[in-house]
């Protein structure tokens, strides 16, 4: 088993014990969609550790998504308990970058691909900077953020 879902099922066992119903609800869902990914497919398979947090990086985006919903709605009371449950989940997540570090890493994506083609690429190639900038960043920055941060670079 992988060691971030077996910390959540510890943490969910403790928020249970603790009657933490917010933490216990949102770990329950996550833990829910990790068997889902699991047993999808062909066959059922064990999750790594990157696929985990893959998951729990979703469930996250569901939740801001859902609280955007509900605060639109005015529904400012399901709104928060959504906030607090996507705060939960970016517990187990990687330290996010800020944007000084995600500004490097797309020159240094940029440098590259200039290096493999020869010139400066254009906005022809942003799929090939951002195929280079995602395998670096690995969860630890938003796509939006990512792909902001290349476009911005390429005009």
């Amino acid at each position: 088993m992988a060691e971030l879902k077996a910390r959540l099922q510890a943490d969910l066992t403790a928020a249970i014990k603790n009657r933490e119903t917010v933490r216990a609800g949102a770990l329950r869902m996550t833990l829910a969609a990790l068997t889902t990914e699991e047993v999808s497919g062909k066959s059922a398979r064990e999750l790594s550790d990157d696929e985990v947090l893959k998951v729990i990086t979703r469930e996250v985006k569901k939740r801001k998504e859902a609280a955007d919903a509900f605060a639109g709605a005015g529904r400012t009371e399901q709104a928060e308990l959504e906030q607090a449950e996507s705060t939960v989940l970016e517990a187990y997540l990687p330290a996010q970058l800020d944007d000084a570090e995600l500004a490097t890493l797309v020159d240094a994506a940029v440098a590259q691909v200039a290096e493999q083609l020869g010139e400066r690429p254009g906005q022809r190639q942003m799929g090939q900077v951002m195929k280079a900038v995602n395998a670096q960043v690995a969860g630890r920055a938003d796509g939006g953020r990512v792909a902001a941060a290349v476009k911005a670079k390429l005009i």
